[in-house]
């Protein structure tokens, strides 16, 4: 049985054990961390660590920073995979699985003026391959992975389905390197989800649920018999992470996700 866990900003509580008290009581399994750049993720490692160590289970972190690995700025870049190696090691210390980013988020779109970017395609393909292979490389020395996450049309320009990201990984051609499927994005650009993520199966590293409306699970219309059917077809066994936006109070809405999901897996 996968374990459902929840986002940390979704939680209320002065630490994460009393966000973890609280998590449980609502179904969870565990806590997807959220890490900001600055150093600010790897500053929170010594409470991290008390957390686990009192029993909290934090199996992945998921990037929050204002830029990211397939940066235009060069700098910014450069800073982006130095943030996320950090995250690496700190998700490896606390003794999780790895750490998610995508290749960029709200930086440039296709479908949106000036609708042509500043990089040509083969120039994105060098820069992320580049900076997934440096990341692939410290994911591999800290026992961890790093999660690649193709993002919709609106929000990425570089990596859009399972299949661009599938593509990367194989030329980056490190193990350490796999996919974090976000059924949101999914709903959006895979014409058939299931068979797309069947495709992707052994690439597959973590798997991140919310609904159509970037919901949580159950206030959309995705097919979530079809998806567990799917998660079980790939022999995915890792967490399925609740990433999600609200359709009311957390504790009104959060604590039917875990059953709902459940019942599929």
């Amino acid at each position: 049985m996968n374990a459902v866990c929840v986002q940390e900003q979704v939680l209320w509580g002065e630490t994460l054990e009393q966000k973890w008290e609280l998590a449980q009581s609502w179904g969870f399994d565990g806590i997807e961390l959220r890490a900001q750049g600055d150093g600010a993720f790897a500053a929170r490692l010594p409470d991290l660590r008390r957390a686990v160590a009192s029993g909290v289970n934090t199996p992945t972190v998921c990037v929050e920073m204002s830029h990211f690995i397939g940066a235009f700025d060069d700098d910014l870049r450069r800073d982006a995979v130095e943030q996320m190696a950090d995250q690496l090691r700190v998700i490896a210390a606390l003794g999780g699985r790895g750490a998610m980013t995508p290749a960029s988020w709200g930086m440039f779109s296709r479908r949106l003026p000036p609708f042509e970017p500043p990089r040509s395609s083969e120039e994105d393909t060098a820069v992320m391959v580049d900076s997934l292979r440096t990341l692939g490389e410290v994911a591999a020395a800290e026992g961890v992975a790093l999660f690649l996450e193709p993002l919709n049309r609106y929000e990425d320009h570089m990596v859009n389905t399972l299949a661009d990201a599938v593509g990367l990984i194989r030329l980056v051609g490190l193990d350490s390197v796999r996919i974090a499927a976000d059924t949101y994005h999914m709903n959006i650009e895979e014409a058939d989800p299931a068979a797309a993520l069947i495709a992707a199966g052994p690439y597959i590293g973590h798997i991140q649920a919310s609904d159509s409306n970037r919901l949580e699970p159950g206030a959309g219309h995705i097919d979530w018999a079809l998806f567990g059917a799917t998660v079980q077809a790939i022999g995915y066994d890792g967490a399925i992470a609740v990433e999600s936006r609200l359709s009311g109070p957390a504790e009104e809405v959060l604590p039917s996700v875990p059953p709902l999901l459940r019942r599929y897996l």
